[in-house]
């Protein structure tokens, strides 16, 4: 498989790999069926998400998308994450082999997870800012 030299940037050096203990959101999308867990972790601060952290559990194509997709909200707003979509992640990396798109989707889908854990949190009805997160069994489906 052909990956670019910025997934294997982000593969062989992931940006921002590790936990916030004291987070403001935390999200785990994926299952073991699929193959890939991520976890994501937010620390905001007003409006600005101030510190993000990612565990990944999956192929290099997963691990560069997380890492991708923080430093892409990293010091941005929660509104600006929340427009974060996997097409982004997959063009600031030039591009995805069509088998692995679904891991740009799963790294779409953990910011929208620690962001929906964040209202949460905050006694805040997530899903009318978030939206539905989609189930990952359906993870091979909207490639």
């Amino acid at each position: 498989m052909n990956y670019s030299e910025k997934v294997m940037d982000h593969f062989t050096n992931p940006r921002n790999v590790g936990e916030i203990p004291d987070a403001d959101g935390v999200g785990e999308v994926g299952n073991a069926k699929c193959g890939d867990i991520m976890k994501m972790y937010l620390k905001i601060d007003g409006n600005t998400i101030t510190d993000v952290k990612f565990k990944t559990f999956g192929c290099g194509a997963a691990i560069a998308t997380s890492s991708m997709a923080t430093e892409m909200i990293k010091g941005k707003t929660i509104e600006e994450a929340l427009q974060l979509t996997n097409k982004a992640v997959m063009e600031a990396l030039d591009g995805l082999p069509p088998v692995k798109v679904h891991c740009s989707v799963l790294a779409e889908e953990a910011v929208k997870a620690a962001l929906t854990d964040y209202y949460t949190r905050q006694g805040v009805d997530a899903k009318l800012i978030v939206g539905e997160i989609p189930d990952c069994s359906e993870c091979h489906a909207h490639d």
